[in-house]
């Protein structure tokens, strides 16, 4: 198309506009392309001409044009000139907003059937509980049908749970604050993986206890890592992320598992089996907890299995009397979990409603995997095929932060590296999630922006020479 109509308008918007005219131009060039006056490769004028046209001075139309280039509007390279990118500048999804991609929330599987179940199921919790004996404090952990549930959920990857060490939580951080809080004391150290659930650093700071960086090869934190400091730095705990790791992916392999229970026995280490992930995959590596029970408390519940709004864990303790001191320690910050939750909860367990979900969690992070591989599986993609986030090393000329960063002006959220660092060394990559609100083709249009970003970089600092 012509650009002389198109530079008149510009010309009577920037004239009427007390908005900075470089931040008016970039508006300007991304209205004429979300309405198809420009399109693809359409050669914009030089810095020069445009000054003239639009009777700005050049230092206006360069601030304008990196605007638009930070925005991914246009491509300018020396030589050549400035033309339209190719490929959706930014992302607008239904809602109006944009890829929320930062908090690692399930998918919510667009599922007919599965909906109205859980709504006749969240109705019928409603008009067949007892509601004051819901309204009533209840001893920390559960009511035994609350607990007889949560053993039959945890059969399948800890066998030997008896009730007696079970307890009913609002949730697998809330049971962490109460164990760094038990086992550690202000100063005194636990072993986390060198990249970790950030919640856990947040726990740890507040509550002034220290974290030890365990270094991550191919199978899992390192054992003679952890050996080393068991043997000179004294931890108090073990805390491990074991099956697909929050942020990269990873789960750790029967061998490192059955060194790191190895280690652990032989020093004396609890271990905080942290399995919020654990009931994704179809098929895994034994848990630790079985594999060193006199020590491990491992800890799953429906958050990322279901959704995050389902506020209940579960928590088989080594022992009874430990489940009672870690029932203690929570109580003293939680009071209880909620008995409306925890019926809930318990009713999808024993009619399958809970199972069915899970199935259609784990059915749809397939399919959006699948579509995660095909735009940016050439870029060193590393994800589960059933889990539903994923880690994305970046190609030089990124850092994790500026990425993000740029992510965001085209209405993407990813998370960079850093927030899981606990070593202070992170590695150039971000953690991209694939579920929550946004439906499968909107998750599909967000990885294509992302590969686009790598596949034709600009970086988001660059000026204009």
């Amino acid at each position: 198309m012509p650009l002389t109509p198109i530079i008149s308008h510009w010309r009577k918007q920037l004239r009427a506009s007390a908005k900075p005219a470089y931040l008016l131009l970039a508006d300007l060039i991304a209205d004429d392309i979300r309405s198809g006056r420009l399109g693809v490769r359409d050669r914009l004028p030089t810095l020069r001409e445009l000054a003239a046209e639009l009777a700005l001075n050049y230092t206006t139309v360069a601030r304008g044009y990196a605007e638009a280039r930070k925005r991914g509007l246009i491509d300018s390279r020396a030589g050549t000139g400035t033309f339209i990118r190719s490929g959706t500048p930014s992302l607008r999804l239904r809602g109006g907003s944009g890829a929320e991609m930062t908090m690692n929330m399930p998918p919510e599987p667009a599922d007919e059937h599965l909906l109205a179940r859980l709504h006749e199921g969240m109705a019928r919790a409603c008009t067949q509980a007892d509601f004051y004996r819901l309204m009533r404090y209840q001893d920390f952990g559960g009511a035994p049908q609350d607990r007889e549930a949560a053993m039959h959920w945890l059969r399948p990857h800890v066998p030997d749970a008896g009730i007696d060490r079970l307890l009913v939580c609002p949730g697998i951080h809330s049971v962490l604050t109460a164990l760094f809080s038990l086992l550690a004391r202000p100063g005194e150290l636990i072993c986390v993986e060198s990249l970790t659930y950030p919640g856990v650093k947040a726990i740890a700071a507040q509550l002034g206890v220290q974290l030890h960086a365990l270094q991550l090869d191919d199978d899992g934190p390192i054992a003679d890592a952890f050996e080393h400091a068991c043997r000179t730095l004294k931890p108090k705990a073990l805390y491990c992320n074991p099956t697909l790791l929050n942020p990269t992916t990873m789960t750790v392999s029967r061998a490192r598992r059955e060194a790191l229970a190895d280690v652990a026995l032989r020093y004396a280490v609890p271990i905080i089996e942290d399995d919020a992930y654990g009931m994704l995959p179809r098929q895994m590596p034994p848990a630790l907890a079985t594999l060193a029970p006199a020590l491990t408390y491992y800890l799953t519940g429906f958050a990322k299995c279901f959704g995050a709004g389902l506020r209940t864990a579960y928590v088989c303790a080594p022992t009874a009397r430990l489940a009672q001191r870690l029932a203690g320690a929570m109580r003293a910050t939680t009071v209880m979990a909620s008995p409306v939750t925890n019926a809930l909860t318990t009713m999808w367990v024993e009619d399958g409603t809970a199972e069915a979900m899970l199935q259609a969690v784990r059915a749809e992070s397939v399919a959006r995997q699948a579509l995660a591989a095909r735009h940016l599986g050439e870029h060193g993609l590393q994800a589960h095929p059933e889990g539903f986030h994923a880690w994305l090393p970046l190609t030089p000329g990124w850092s994790p932060v500026e990425f993000a960063s740029y992510l965001r002006t085209q209405n993407v959220g990813v998370v960079a590296s850093a927030a899981f660092s606990t070593d202070g060394d992170p590695p150039d990559a971000v953690r991209i999630c694939l579920g929550g609100p946004m439906g499968r083709e909107d998750c599909d249009e967000a990885l294509r922006l992302i590969a686009d970003t790598l596949t034709h970089p600009q970086h988001p600092h660059a000026t204009l020479g």
